[in-house]
């Protein structure tokens, strides 16, 4: 089978980048031929972060191809970028005009099969509507939805496609029903796959001796993170000795907030920037406790990854989050309330105070815990880790593959 991944961003740094590489790198290991179309800012892939196969096209942003910085499914990114809701008019006419003219190259030369998109927006709209007769599946991440909602002036375009691509895999039933919901896709054409982990870089080791507790944060250095209230929560934890992993990178007004926070914490923050799979596994596997503190989240990947490291977690209490652990009501799991969010991920500026408290307190447990407790039993998760490696996803995306195919 010949597929052609597509992404419109960089296929790294994110977790839809992850997603990318871990479908080519399964697709390869079942016999499949791959071929890649992303998005590339001027300055390129960091070499340590991005892998895609020997056969690819890329656009180039911010370059010859299109004359502005690349938008990110996200509004804060970890690269340099533009937001599609500040695209002009024109803009989006070179964005589609771009975007068409080199995915007409990778078919005609690659003349693939099937093709697997990632997120339901305006590329996945596009490729359908160029490509009528080639079957179409594509994976919501989430942040998609976020635009479809923040953006309304572009629901049409995207809604003209989106809705006659063949198969859409979700990450969660939550996020199946959002996509119902907004995109009035029916829902037998929906299957919830979710995302997984790598089990050959993530995996239990002897922790160190608490003496400090090691913490980590891994994402995007942003308000919809979290970020500015996990570092003033921390900042109120006098004891037990603790010190802060921050693995991600960010851009503009955002990070820089997060970083005079980091400054003022000293040496109890270590900021890693943008990391690779190995090296964040090698901080996880020595960590004691993976905070995500996010507003907004599909299925998040990273607390996976921690569990599988026999990390504690702190998280917020998303939809995505809760079906991933279950019901669960282990102790080295504590759920954060999600305060009321005056847009999709910015909370009421009122419940800012109770928020941060409320982590401080879930933060506080855990760090006592670490002290005190180095077991962490996992039997009451290891029916999910199992369920969510790579190998195991890819399985269950293998078969929208062969039901789409099928049905042409």
């Amino acid at each position: 089978m010949k597929i052609l991944h597509l992404l419109s961003q960089r296929p790294d740094s994110t977790g839809s980048g992850i997603y990318v590489q871990a479908m080519i790198r399964e697709a390869t290991l079942n016999g499949f031929d791959n071929f890649l179309v992303a998005g590339l800012c001027s300055s390129g892939c960091d070499d340590n972060v991005c892998i895609t196969p020997a056969r690819s096209m890329y656009l180039n942003f911010y370059d010859a191809d299109v004359s502005f910085p690349i938008p990110g499914m996200s509004d804060v990114m970890p690269y340099d970028s533009s937001k599609f809701c500040d695209l002009s008019e024109e803009n989006l006419i070179e964005y589609e005009t771009a975007f068409s003219m080199l995915l007409k190259r990778a078919v005609e030369l690659f003349k693939p099969d099937l093709i697997h998109s990632h997120h339901l927006w305006i590329v996945s709209s596009l490729t359908r509507r160029i490509f009528p007769h080639i079957p179409l599946v594509t994976t919501c991440h989430g942040s998609d939805l976020r635009q479809f909602q923040n953006c309304k002036h572009l629901q049409g375009m995207v809604l003209q496609g989106c809705r006659e691509i063949d198969f859409v895999m979700a990450l969660s039933q939550a996020q199946k029903d959002e996509i119902v919901r907004l995109y009035d896709i029916a829902a037998d054409k929906i299957i919830v796959i979710g995302a997984g982990y790598n089990d050959t870089f993530f995996y239990p080791t002897k922790k160190p001796d608490p003496n400090p507790v090691q913490l980590v944060y891994a994402g995007k250095l942003s308000n919809a993170k979290g970020v500015p209230w996990l570092l003033r929560a921390l900042a109120s934890i006098r004891f037990p000795e603790w010190q802060l992993h921050l693995v991600g990178s960010g851009s503009g007004e955002e990070k820089e907030g997060c970083m005079r926070l980091t400054e003022k914490l000293g040496k109890k923050v270590i900021v890693h920037g943008a990391l690779s799979q190995e090296s964040l596994a090698k901080i996880l596997r020595l960590s004691h406790i993976l905070v995500l503190p996010s507003f907004f989240e599909g299925l998040p990947l990273v607390i996976l990854e921690g569990l599988a490291s026999v990390c504690r977690i702190v998280a917020t209490d998303l939809p995505g989050v809760r079906e991933l652990i279950g019901n669960t009501d282990s102790d080295f799991i504590n759920l954060v309330p999600t305060p009321r969010l005056r847009f999709i991920d910015q909370p009421y500026s009122e419940d800012e105070m109770l928020f941060e408290l409320q982590l401080g307190e879930a933060l506080k447990q855990q760090i006592d815990a670490a002290v005190s407790s180095a077991k962490i039993d996992l039997s009451p998760i290891q029916d999910t880790l199992d369920a969510f490696t790579w190998t195991g996803i890819f399985n269950k995306v293998k078969q929208v593959y062969m039901e789409c195919l099928s049905k042409t």
